[in-house]
């Protein structure tokens, strides 16, 4: 049954993007729980289960229900287009607990047993210490299990905004929400999100927040309340090739070595997604100047295009560039 959020034009002009690394941090915890969701994530999840056994993420698993409710303090919503992961674990930090204890009171109630649990007892008994218990777990996940990843995954995630604001750009909101997610569709001013129960939304000029995420992937998440603004969280684009790209490391055929040299042909096919010169440099393991050079010299020879995504110049493949790392033999 479908959640439907109908846009009024005010809300038209206030859609926009969003990235935050708490909530990356509240789903890679999430994450670690279900293993029928794995899928892409194998190869990150092989070397962070033993890790996250010693992290004592207790508190934060028993607020995850398999089905129903999560507290919305766990990640408070993007005051910006990137928040740091401290500025909003500090907002968690100052979360009311009365409001603490009444959604912990609705999350433990969806997991039969939670609540009466003496860890479930303990953090509704005390909803100001609990809260600070949560955040401490949130925090060491995320230094453990998210931190060292995160430029690769930042990067990722500001390619898919770019990619979905030339789509916008291109061809309106119909373009933007096409391909979006097999669940998500935009007709007569309305977007429909395909989920368990029936509902409706009017946006009344909040807009909508956009949230790319790794770990949220394969699902969608949708409709939220105050303090939060209403928001899609939707799969980023490439996450595919993530993890066996970190695990593997990055490769180019033979004749392109041959053609343009070894790193130079290793910036080339390590282009999959649009990434920036110091998200190739960390990938790649070499040093910034000489990924930049290699860029200039590849997008002069027609290989790549650039372009400016707020503090970050991201570069792509062009048709010529993608044909020659594809390694179809003819250049040899």
């Amino acid at each position: 049954m479908p959640l439907r959020m109908h846009f009024g034009t005010e809300d038209l002009l206030n859609c926009r993007f969003a990235l935050s690394p708490a909530w990356e941090t509240q789903q890679a915890v999430r994450l670690l729980a279900r293993p029928g969701q794995w899928g892409h994530h194998l190869p990150w999840l092989r070397r962070s289960v033993r890790a996250a056994e010693t992290l004592g993420l207790e508190p934060l698993w028993l607020l995850m229900p398999r089905q129903g409710w999560t507290p919305d303090f766990l990640c408070p919503p993007p005051g910006g287009p990137v928040q740091s992961f401290d500025e909003e674990i500090e907002r968690l930090r100052a979360t009311d607990p009365v409001t603490a204890k009444e959604e912990m009171a609705r999350a433990l109630a969806d997991t039969p047993g939670a609540a009466a649990s003496p860890l479930g007892l303990a953090m509704l008994g005390d909803p100001a210490r609990a809260v600070q218990r949560v955040a401490d777990a949130t925090v060491r996940a995320w230094e453990t299990l998210v931190a060292p990843h995160w430029q690769r995954l930042r990067a990722l995630l500001e390619a898919d905004v770019a990619f979905h604001t030339r789509r916008l750009a291109d061809g309106g909101l119909a373009a933007l929400f096409d391909g979006l997610h097999p669940h998500v569709t935009w007709a007569d001013g309305a977007l429909t999100i395909r989920r368990a129960e029936d509902a409706a939304q009017t946006l009344g000029g909040e807009g909508l927040t956009l949230m790319p995420s790794v770990f949220v992937w394969p699902d969608v998440v949708s409709g939220f309340h105050a303090p939060w603004r209403p928001a899609v969280v939707y799969p980023a684009r490439g996450i595919g090739s993530l993890w066996s790209e970190a695990e593997a490391g990055p490769g180019s055929p033979e004749a392109l070595e041959r053609l343009l040299g070894v790193n130079r042909a290793a910036v080339l096919a390590a282009l999959t997604e649009p990434a920036s010169t110091t998200a190739l440099a960390a990938r790649l393991g070499l040093a910034p100047s000489s990924v930049s050079v290699h860029l200039s010299t590849l997008r002069g020879a027609g290989l790549l295009t650039s372009r400016r995504v707020r503090h970050q110049v991201l570069y792509e493949r062009t048709p010529l560039g993608i044909a020659l790392s594809a390694g179809d033999g003819e250049l040899a």
